[in-house]
This record gives C-alpha cells, sequence and structure tokens, in this order.
C-alpha cells in the first residue's frame, strides 16, 4: 500500500510541479504534511543531497524520499511517478506543438506557466530559508531574537554568497566548502 502511496503521491507531483526540481518542494512539504513520511528538516537535507549529486534535482529528491520511506524500492517507486507526468506531457506537446507553435493561445500559456514556476520556486527558496536560517522553536522557547536566527547558517550563506560573486570556482567546490564547514559547526564547537 505505501508503494502505491509513494507512486500517486511523486505522480501528482510530477504532473504538477511547473519549473524543475525546486517547484517540486512545495509538494514535498504538503506530503511530509500529509503522509509524515519524513520532516521538513529531512526536505532541508533532500536538497542538499540533491544539489550535490549528479542527476535532476527533482528526481534526486523523489529518490530520496521514496528511499527514506520505503528502501530501495520506494526509492524507485517514487523516481518512477515523478518522472511518468513528465514523459507523458512531453510526447503529448511534442506532438501538439508541432500543429500549434505560433498560436497566440499557446504562446500566453507559457507566458503563464513561467510566472507559475518563479512563484513556485520562490516559494521553496523562503521555506528553504525558513529552516536553514532560523530557528523558530528555540524563538519559541525563549522569545529572544538572538535565538530567532541562525547565526552561523546566515554567516556561512552571506560568506558564500560573496564568495561566489568575486571567486571563479566551479560549483561543487562551494558545495564541498559548506559540508566542511557544516561539519566544523557541527563536531568542532565552533
Amino acid at each position: 500500500m505505501i508503494y502505491l502511496q509513494l507512486f500517486l503521491a511523486f505522480f501528482k507531483t510530477g504532473l504538477f510541479a511547473v519549473g524543475g526540481g525546486l517547484a517540486t518542494l512545495p509538494f514535498l512539504y504538503e506530503i511530509s504534511d500529509t503522509y509524515h513520511w519524513f520532516s521538513h528538516g529531512d526536505i532541508a537535507d533532500m536538497i542538499a543531497i540533491s544539489e550535490s549529486t549528479p542527476g535532476a534535482i527533482g528526481i534526486n529528491m523523489s529518490t530520496y524520499a521514496g528511499y527514506i520511506t520505503g528502501g530501495v524500492p520506494g526509492g524507485i517507486i517514487a523516481t518512477l511517478g515523478l518522472g511518468t507526468p513528465c514523459v507523458i506531457i512531453i510526447l503529448v506537446i511534442a506532438r501538439i506543438l508541432k500543429k500549434f507553435k505560433d498560436n497566440p493561445y499557446v504562446e500566453k500559456a507559457f507566458y503563464g506557466l513561467r510566472a507559475a514556476s518563479i512563484a513556485m520556486i520562490s516559494a521553496a527558496g523562503i521555506n528553504v530559508a525558513k529552516i536553514a536560517l532560523f530557528n523558530l522553536p528555540a524563538f519559541q522557547e525563549t522569545g529572544s531574537l538572538l535565538q530567532l536566527f541562525a547565526w552561523k547558517a546566515i554567516l556561512l550563506a552571506l560568506i558564500l554568497y560573496f564568495a561566489m560573486k568575486k571567486v571563479k570556482l566551479h560549483p561543487i567546490a562551494f558545495i564541498g566548502i559548506s559540508a566542511l564547514v557544516g561539519i566544523l559547526f557541527h563536531f568542532g564547537g565552533v
């Protein structure tokens, strides 16, 4: 039963997550809230792992989510669930676009889809920032504004942002640096 639920949940995600991998994040949050297979913190881990491994981020996240939910078969089924609508839609659209690529309604539909993609990716970015840069449980417990912010994460994000603007390294280098700093923060008591 869990495998069918995985397939259907990720099929729906693949069907409606317009805009690429990060657009799947709102659906992952919904899956987390509905089925409780993984937490919002797990989603942040999924993003980190999916961004640092080869392949499409949405596929990587569905594989990871499926794996932590149902092992290897769960990973395969969630991945197939996410990918199946994409294949179907691409086949249908390719056939239709040959005939209607210059149609003004088709052009306007794509214009609207671009806006929807930006909205979904922005919403996902805000949710990731809330998890990564804010410590809401500590703030709710103490009421102290100093406890609200994850100062180390904010500092690391700012340093990496400016370093990426100034230093021309491959993104993998920044991912590796971030992972090392995270290890140091966690185990080094920094």
